[in-house]
């Protein structure tokens, strides 16, 4: 089975291809600088960028997988993309571009979801899916604009537990970043000012919201951004008073393990709830050191993370994605791209409580 797929949700431009369980090749266009001087990603920018980028990006990844433009007839299984959740513009680019694919290709066309997506990137290793997930297992995905917990009990069958009602781990990530006066994107940039601090740091709130599997990061954001008014007066950011390094590095690390300790908390007592023993965790957030040092501390639970060539948005997990739908005979017919797509089964405005 040979499948061509495309990512472009949000800031990255990404085309793949996969044979079997082997990754012929994942291509990836990176539009950090871009959105850089901005301090997050700009959508119209995003998408004028995925637009000019897409056809560079399919001629890297047909080229290293031994293929050629013009696509011909039976070079492909099928075509896949993501068709949401993400930026709408962004969005239409890779299905457009899949659909163009799919009919020189004379392939079925197959739109999958982005964060079943960084699910399933946890089964590569080595360029191969040679780790498939053990069902049933509590899966957390990660990333900028998503931070959920599921139950996980097959491919293409989820249930979700809890979702973040305000700012993403990620987002959380970026906008304390740009307080501190640290490069987009926040989450590289904050752990490494973290990894160099010495001494004893301030402790910040645990956002645990008890009672439910949800998850709100914007309270920490605030209360980092309390602290750093009261050291350096109310008008700071404006003023562009920042902290010294040593002293950053300590607030760095104390935001760092404020979001470490909640994430291991709420996927762990789930998986407690639910009795299962694996868990999963993906989405660009999961290649934090930190995080992972913490769910690596759980005795009582098998953790995985994917690889962390995988953790960022890419079309490989798209292909993964859809490879694994196709085999379980379950992927959606629709393919209407759409920004907050969300797994079967759950309704917007849904709270689940423990």
């Amino acid at each position: 089975m040979r499948i061509l797929a495309f990512e472009t949700t949000c800031d990255e431009t990404s085309a793949a291809v996969m044979e079997g369980d082997r990754l012929r090749s994942n291509s990836v266009f990176s539009q950090i600088e871009l959105h850089r001087k901005y301090s997050g990603v700009v959508p119209e920018l995003a998408s004028r960028a995925h637009l000019e980028k897409i056809p560079f990006v399919l001629k890297g990844a047909l080229g290293a997988a031994g293929f050629r433009l013009p696509l011909r007839a039976g070079a492909f299984d099928a075509v896949a993309f993501s068709r949401g959740p993400g930026l709408p513009g962004a969005l239409m680019v890779g299905r457009v571009a899949a659909e163009a694919a799919a009919e020189l290709a004379g392939a079925p066309l197959i739109g999958v979801n982005h964060l079943e997506g960084h699910l399933l990137a946890c089964e590569f290793e080595g360029g191969r899916a040679c780790r498939p997930l053990q069902f049933p297992l509590l899966a957390l995905i990660v990333s900028g604009g998503h931070t959920e917990i599921w139950h996980a009990r097959g491919y293409g069958d989820y249930k979700v537990l809890g979702r973040t009602r305000d700012d993403a781990a990620g987002e959380a990530f970026d906008k304390v970043a740009k307080l501190l006066g640290l490069p987009y994107p926040g989450g590289p940039s904050v752990e490494k000012a973290a990894a160099g601090a010495r001494g004893k740091a301030h402790k910040f709130p645990r956002p645990l919201m008890e009672g439910t599997w949800d998850f709100s990061f914007s309270g920490l954001k605030t209360a980092v951004s309390y602290y750093l008014a009261k050291e350096l007066g109310q008008d700071f950011y404006k003023r562009g008073l920042r902290l010294p390094p040593a002293k950053r590095a300590l607030v760095c690390r104390a935001f760092q393990d404020a979001v470490a300790e909640t994430l291991v908390h709420k996927a762990a007592a789930a998986a407690r709830r639910l009795g299962l023993k694996r868990i999963a965790v993906g989405g660009g957030v999961s290649a934090n050191k930190a995080i992972r040092a913490a769910f690596a501390r759980l005795a009582d639970f098998e953790t995985r993370f994917s690889e962390k060539a995988y953790c960022s948005d890419n079309a490989a997990m798209v292909a993964l994605c859809a490879r694994r739908r196709l085999q379980a005979g379950k992927f959606a017919n629709s393919l209407r791209v759409d920004p907050v797509l969300a797994l079967p089964g759950w309704k917007q405005g849904t709270l689940l409580t423990i």
